[in-house]
């Protein structure tokens, strides 16, 4: 694998052996010493055009627990805020001799850019590009259910047949596009979830159920994996729901929806949460929620993914 830009690129093989990867990395971090010496001499960048503590410092404890060194590089601060072009920028990674770059950028498309354009010769992550992907964030969403939902045996086994359902703020979620992918891939049933005003256009032709009223999707459906979306009011420039209050009646996972689901379903959330909002504080913290594995399991999938882009030559990769 050269890059990871998007999860609608991935084989179902490739995914497969990506959260097998992991599970061997998620038994390195339960040793006494946590680093392994794969990645040593290599240099990681995380290049980030946008806030993002939790997958930066994600990215930045993988690289480090494979002995890569790694550079944390903010668009805010940097020479990008002067108006510096993305080649710019890249042309100086390539000088300080980066191997693997991790980017987030609020424009979709960039990291195909900086992969595609011949300005810099590394390995390129995509860890979130405007509303477009978020990879990672779904291969670790993958892993966990897998684990959830397969237990001791996941190793080697896909999804097939599991029922997810993604609700809230599709519109502007790249986790909900990169979860639908890979989940598609690995035999998934994926339902979206909306008020009409968060729908995609287009979303019709994509390979899930669109339904617009939780309560009827839910006994209709049963899931057995409930995921929840935050409100990305940051990306909002019109009203897109009355109030918050009316969303969280009609789409958020409250108390009384949390009792409906099966005991067994897994309820989810890419994080940072609104809790209240999207989900409730019972909901976020129940046996059945799975939001603290998916930042832990966050660490073993960009492990496998660093590991998988650079432990090889740069030479051969090339």
């Amino acid at each position: 694998m050269r890059h990871l830009l998007s999860t609608r690129d991935l084989l179902r093989d490739d995914a497969i052996g990506l959260l097998d990867i992991a599970e061997d990395m998620s038994e390195v971090q339960n040793r006494e010493v946590k680093k392994l010496p794969t990645l040593r001499g290599k240099t990681v960048v995380n290049l980030f055009f946008e806030d993002s503590t939790r997958t930066r410092t994600s990215f930045e404890v993988a690289a480090k627990r494979l002995s890569a060194d790694v550079i944390n590089f903010s668009a805010k601060g940097s020479s990008v805020s002067k108006g510096e072009s993305l080649k710019d920028t890249a042309q100086t990674l390539a000088a300080m001799g980066a191997d693997g770059v991790v980017i987030r950028h609020s424009a979709s498309g960039a990291p195909q850019v900086l992969a595609q354009s011949g300005w810099i010769d590394a390995g390129v992550v995509n860890a979130g590009d405007g509303t477009h992907e978020h990879p990672t964030q779904a291969l670790l969403d993958a892993f966990t259910m897998r684990r959830r939902i397969h237990g001791d045996a996941a190793r080697g086994r896909d999804l097939d047949g599991v029922s997810v359902m993604i609700v809230g703020d599709v519109l502007h979620s790249r986790v909900a596009r990169s979860n639908l992918w890979l989940l598609e891939t690995l035999g998934a049933h994926v339902t979206f979830v909306a008020p009409a005003t968060l729908v995609p256009v287009g979303a019709s032709t994509w390979p899930a159920d669109i339904r617009y009223d939780l309560d009827a999707a839910l006994a209709e459906v049963q899931p057995d994996v409930m995921m929840m979306l935050r409100i990305q009011q940051e990306r909002m420039n019109a009203a897109f729901f009355p109030t918050t209050r009316e969303y969280s009646r009609q789409w958020g996972l409250d108390d009384e929806r949390l009792l409906a689901l099966r005991p067994d379903s897994i309820v989810m959330h890419p994080g940072p949460m609104n809790r209240g909002l999207e989900i409730s504080s019972r909901a976020a913290d129940s046996a059945q929620s799975t939001v603290i594995e998916q930042v832990a399991n966050g660490v073993s999938i960009r492990m496998a993914v660093l590991y998988s882009l650079l432990s090889g030559d740069r030479e051969a990769r090339s």
